[in-house]
């Protein structure tokens, strides 16, 4: 694992080698020069199904080198089908996606061991299910683990959360949340649909980092075409399941078109300290990039409530590749891993878009070679 983890960081720092330094206020941006290289696509058909499931809404995806295996998960809120994941066989090459072949779907079951029941907020207690959207998978303990965005809406409402199951979906517990990610009644903690979203395990297995798409009430307002905004970045200690530090990142202005948004969608944690990120913003037009992100001199925001109150210094971020300019069609780009070594001994990057289950959109695999 280790050596892997050196591979990929040798070979970020070779992409970036090329890239030119723009400092900015509590961080850095770059001008992308030689990116990752752009392989190619493959677009799932209209209507794909598995096991009576309808394949669509995946939001977050996880390799699984020892096995070839890739871990997908629905952000179906048990209203097509059970809350459920996905693994599938993708085969790459030097110079693209091959094919990509769904093996397995297993419903993720709540601690009763039953799938979640559909959202239904007229009931007494409202029915609400957990909105999934992120993934990551842990070989060496066999288990998943997997992120909600919670649900506010009314009386409707459900916590964040990050939880843990087996590989077939059988729960095995949670991580315990920070105070600040708990959803409330007034405007304070995560806004809607726009909490925890990406999920990524350290190389290591140490550690669980989980990433929040967008703003808490708290730490400022959403993006806007003007101005970015702040966003929480949350280590977890997997054999406690605590966190353990909490970073902030600043997420680009929209440029997605009138309407839009923009959100952090996905991270990889190369090691410890060093991460790629995935930003996408959907609107008239999708807005999608990928950055080299490191922690270095970022304040450690665990103890503090609120980010409106004072300056934060925030990790440092340096563009890798503006998708939406690399890759023609593009769509809602929500999930992201690094795959295996290619052929030519290059490190595949593989992601996937969220369809939305919308007959507009359409689920597209993307592979890149850093």
């Amino acid at each position: 694992m280790a050596r892997y983890r050196g591979l990929v960081r040798g070979l970020l720092q070779s992409a970036l080698a090329c890239a030119v330094l723009v400092s900015a206020c509590g961080g850095a941006e770059t001008t992308d020069v030689h990116g990752p290289q752009y392989l190619g696509q493959l677009k799932l058909r209209d209507g794909a199904t598995l096991d009576g499931t309808a394949i669509g809404g995946l939001s977050g995806l996880s390799y699984d080198r020892d096995g070839d295996l890739y871990y997908l998960i629905s952000d179906d809120r048990s209203a097509k089908n059970p809350a459920r994941f996905y693994t599938a066989r993708i085969t790459l090459s030097d110079s693209g996606i091959e094919d990509v072949d769904f093996v397995g779907t297993h419903p993720l079951l709540d601690a009763d061991g039953k799938p979640f029941a559909p959202l239904n907020a007229d009931a007494r207690p409202p029915v609400v299910p957990p909105d999934p959207e992120g993934i990551a998978v842990d070989v060496g303990r066999q288990r998943i683990y997997w992120s909600s965005e919670g649900e506010r809406q009314g009386e409707a409402m459900l916590d964040p959360s990050v939880r843990i199951a087996d590989l077939d979906g059988g729960y095995l517990g949670e991580f315990t949340l920070p105070p600040m990610l708990h959803m409330s009644g007034e405007e304070t903690g995560p806004r809607r649909n726009v909490g925890l979203e990406g999920l990524s395990l350290s190389p290591d297995g140490r550690h669980l980092w989980a990433a929040m798409e967008g703003p808490r009430y708290d730490d400022g307002e959403l993006p806007s075409e003007a101005d970015g905004a702040l966003v929480r970045i949350t280590k977890f200690d997997v054999e406690t399941r605590a966190a353990t530090a909490q970073y902030t990142y600043r997420v680009d202005a929209v440029a997605s078109g009138p309407g839009g948004d923009n959100g952090l969608s996905e991270l990889v944690a190369v090691d410890d300290d060093e991460f790629l990120v995935l930003e996408r913003g959907y609107g008239t037009h999708v807005q999608a990039r990928l950055y080299r992100v490191v922690i270095g001199d970022a304040d450690d925001v665990l103890a503090r409530p609120s980010l409106r109150d004072a300056p934060v210094q925030t990790m440092t971020k340096t563009l890798l590749v503006d998708l939406a300019g690399a890759v023609d069609p593009i769509d809602n780009l929500e999930g992201m891993t690094l795959g295996p070594t290619l052929p030519d001994g290059r490190q595949a990057l593989v992601l996937v878009s969220d369809d939305n289950f919308s007959a507009d959109q359409f689920t597209q695999f993307l592979a890149f070679a850093l």
